[in-house]
């Protein structure tokens, strides 16, 4: 588990919301070097490892040197969807989908010192009984129109409000966030932004700045 994200989950009073980076679906390539770039430009929390349609030692290979940036750069590398890929990695953690497994599993699988999140789309339902079987952080969206991948569910913003008021463990808001538009979901209560367009849409240090001086607001 990495110590500095460990540390978010177990504090008492919230800290300010931090960014939460979630890769291209490509990550061959450069993509190494543009993921040192981003990380050197401003705070990350974490880094997401989310490819689709690729075998594991397939995504083994593309996934170690990216797990070395992160590592060298104090962020969380998390797994997206598979729990076996994670711990055949030595991750920081899983990112579960609602098709992707319980997080009771994972967690066995795992370990007690994995971090464990779960998307609850626009569902508080989902979002409690994710809770209830140990997940680490919830995740709530799509908040904006989003091109990453193909979404149903459009939370308001005050969901993140209402679960940050009544729950210690962490939320995720995701889905067309830009710098632009990141600031309600912030003072709606987000603890981190999930972002990947926005950021491997363009320059992806000018991004990151950019997020940095919203989160710094």
């Amino acid at each position: 588990m990495h110590p500095e994200f460990a540390e978010r989950f177990s504090r008492e009073k919230r800290p300010p919301c931090q960014l939460y980076l979630i890769s291209p679906l490509d990550v061959g390539g450069g993509f190494a070097d543009r993921l040192r770039r981003a990380l050197e430009a401003g705070p990350v929390a974490a880094f997401q490892f989310r490819v689709k349609g690729i075998d594991q030692h397939a995504a083994v290979k593309l996934a170690e040197p990216l797990q070395r940036i992160c590592a060298d750069a104090d962020v969380a590398f998390i797994v997206n969807d598979s729990a076996s890929l994670a711990k055949r990695l030595g991750a920081d953690g899983v990112h579960l989908g609602q098709g992707d497994g319980d997080a009771r599993e994972a967690r066995e699988m795992l370990g007690k010192d994995a971090q464990i999140g779960v998307t609850c789309h626009a569902s508080r339902h989902l979002a409690m009984e994710a809770g209830e079987a140990g997940a680490d952080y919830v995740a709530f969206g799509a908040f904006y129109d989003t091109a990453t991948k193909a979404t149903e569910h459009r939370p308001d913003p005050s969901i993140l409000g209402w679960w940050t008021t009544l729950f210690g463990t962490p939320c995720v808001a995701i889905g067309g966030i830009t710098p632009a538009n990141a600031a309600p979901l912030v003072a709606a209560g987000a603890d981190f932004l999930a972002v990947s367009n926005a950021v491997w849409g363009g320059d992806e240090a000018a991004a990151v700045h950019a997020f940095a001086r919203v989160l710094a607001d």
